[in-house]
């Protein structure tokens, strides 16, 4: 079999996965972000500045994080599948992530249900015992609180198939990957998984690990890695634009065109971590990292219970002030985010490590040197997106 020659240097990859991490994290929050609208409302400004600013920020920068995080997931599993014993390696990711992603459900439901039940929010409320249970183990649906949280139970069930993929040759693999493709661009459904793109993001990470892509990229310039991208994207705006309600009674199409962007913004996000490592900026995000995966967690709630007041003094989507307040939400959910993490750490740090996948129970990361490279062969920090 030909040997696959390895990069002529060592590129920073584990710094760039913090990074692509704290980033992927902030767009997924656009998908989320406070209107004071419900859908009939969204629907009538969808042909507005404001509503198209929105469907921007949701579907070519929020929705298109999820595959990077899927792949750093692949890329990291695959050493520690393939070592650990099957047993060690399902119980460190239950703790890591399926305990996190039960325990946030139940958080969701006390806190975001309770106040609707009393008529302070407008929020779902389960109607029966199974209801809420369904909700908190993402069984049949996302939970319609904690919507995004659904990932990690897809994820933890991509983990459980993890060391088996790691013992599989290349061959075989690629036809795993391949069978993840015609899933995920059939549309067919099947309780397994609520998302079979998860399934093929992370195979694509760990086919990524055993050609060196990840690591390979970081020699290609980085305006060829945003081209693709970029050259997609107006087709995607041009599809929602004219074909809208054709799309959107043709799931299978609309799947499958979605997934080439997926990739492309995948490429160029990856790329544009790697530019950021040596930069005081990359420093500055990698420092966030520890609070990233507590951010995925509990953004949701936060915006369920903080988005209406701050957004009924600034105004509803449409009114001035909001698309400020809109482009803002990211941050305004991370510094929310790392004043619960703090309060946790302050309480009960087992607590907070539980509650963060182990990243607030970790020791703090030393800070690096300027453009300083992370070795390829180190552990993988300890978190649950991996």
């Amino acid at each position: 079999m030909a040997t696959i020659s390895r990069p002529a240097f060592e590129p920073p990859t584990r710094e760039a996965i913090g990074i692509a991490r704290v980033l992927c994290i902030l767009g997924i929050v656009y998908v989320h972000a406070w209107t004071g609208l419900d859908g009939d409302q969204l629907a009538k400004l969808d042909s507005t500045h404001q509503g198209i600013l929105r469907w921007v920020l949701i579907e070519l920068v929020g929705r298109s994080a999820v595959p990077l995080l899927g792949a750093i997931s692949g890329w990291l599993s695959g050493p520690s599948a393939r070592k650990r014993s099957y047993a060690g390696f399902v119980r460190v990711k239950a703790r890591t992530i399926l305990a996190p992603m039960l325990l946030w459900n139940v958080i969701a439901l006390i806190l975001v249900s309770g106040f609707a039940h009393w008529g302070t929010l407008a929020a779902p409320v389960p109607t029966s015992i199974w209801e809420a249970l369904d909700w908190i183990g993402c069984v049949t649906q996302p939970n319609p609180i904690n919507v995004q949280i659904s990932f990690l139970r897809d994820l933890f069930l991509c983990m459980c198939a993890a060391p088996l993929f790691a013992r599989l040759g290349d061959r075989w693999l690629w036809v795993a990957w391949g069978f993840a493709l015609l899933w995920s661009a059939s549309g067919i459904v099947f309780p397994l998984l609520l998302r079979p793109p998860i399934l093929l993001f992370f195979l694509s990470g760990m086919l990524a690990r055993r050609t060196d892509t990840a690591e390979r990229i970081a020699g290609w310039p980085l305006w060829a890695c945003l081209l693709p991208y970029l050259l997609i994207a107006p087709a995607k705006i041009a599809a929602s634009s004219f074909y809208d309600t054709w799309l959107k009674t043709h799931v299978a199409a609309a799947d499958a065109i979605d997934l080439p962007i997926r990739f492309a913004a995948a490429l160029a996000l990856w790329r544009i971590s790697l530019a950021l490592v040596p930069h005081r900026s990359g420093r500055a995000i990698m420092g966030m990292e520890r609070y990233a995966f507590l951010l995925f967690c509990c953004h949701l709630v936060l915006i369920w219970l903080l988005g209406p007041p701050i957004g009924h003094a600034i105004g509803k989507m449409g009114m001035p002030l909001y698309p400020p307040y809109l482009l803002l939400q990211p941050l305004l959910a991370l510094g929310g985010t790392i004043l619960v993490g703090r309060a946790l750490e302050a309480i009960s740090r087992p607590t907070a490590g539980l509650l963060s996948g182990g990243r607030l129970a970790a020791p703090r990361p030393r800070r690096l040197p300027r453009g300083a490279a992370s070795a390829k062969g180190t552990a993988s920090p300890p978190g649950a997106i991996s």
